[in-house]
C-alpha cells in the first residue's frame, strides 16, 4: 500500500508496481495473440516420407567437431534448448527441413557457417 510512503508522486513503489503491472499486461496480451494464431499439429499425421519434418527428432553429426548432436524440431512456444528442442523457425531447423538420411546440410548461424550430415530421423 503506498500510502504510508508519502504521496503516490513521490512513491517510487507505486511506481515500480505500476511499471511491473504495466509489463504483465503487455505479456498477457502477446501471450493471447500468440494463441490465437496457434495451430494445432499432430506429428503422427505428417508425412513420415523419410524426410525431417516438423515434430520428428534428428540425430546430426557436427562435421566440425566430428560429434553428434539431436534435436526435437517444435513451435516457438515450445522450444528449449535445453531439452534440445528447437523452434521451427531457428536457423537449424530451417535449414535441416526437407533433407533426409546423408544429406550434408549448411546452417547459417549468427557464429558462422556450420556444417551438419543427416545421421537418423525419428517420428
Amino acid at each position: 500500500e503506498p500510502r504510508p510512503h508519502g504521496d503516490l508522486s513521490e512513491n517510487a513503489e507505486y511506481d515500480a508496481a505500476r511499471e511491473e503491472q504495466s509489463f504483465i499486461e503487455g505479456r498477457i496480451a502477446q501471450l493471447n495473440g500468440d494463441l490465437s494464431h496457434a495451430e494445432v499439429i499432430n506429428p503422427a499425421t505428417l508425412s513420415k516420407s523419410g524426410k525431417v519434418v516438423f515434430g520428428c527428432v534428428v540425430t546430426l553429426l557436427d562435421i566440425e567437431k566430428d560429434t553428434e548432436v539431436c534435436y526435437q524440431i517444435v513451435g516457438n512456444l515450445e522450444a528449449d534448448i535445453s531439452k534440445d528442442q528447437v523452434s521451427l523457425n531457428s536457423p537449424i531447423a530451417r535449414a535441416l527441413l526437407g533433407h533426409k538420411v546423408e544429406d550434408e546440410v549448411d546452417v547459417h548461424t549468427p557464429g558462422g557457417l556450420r556444417q551438419y550430415e543427416v545421421l537418423e530421423i525419428r517420428y
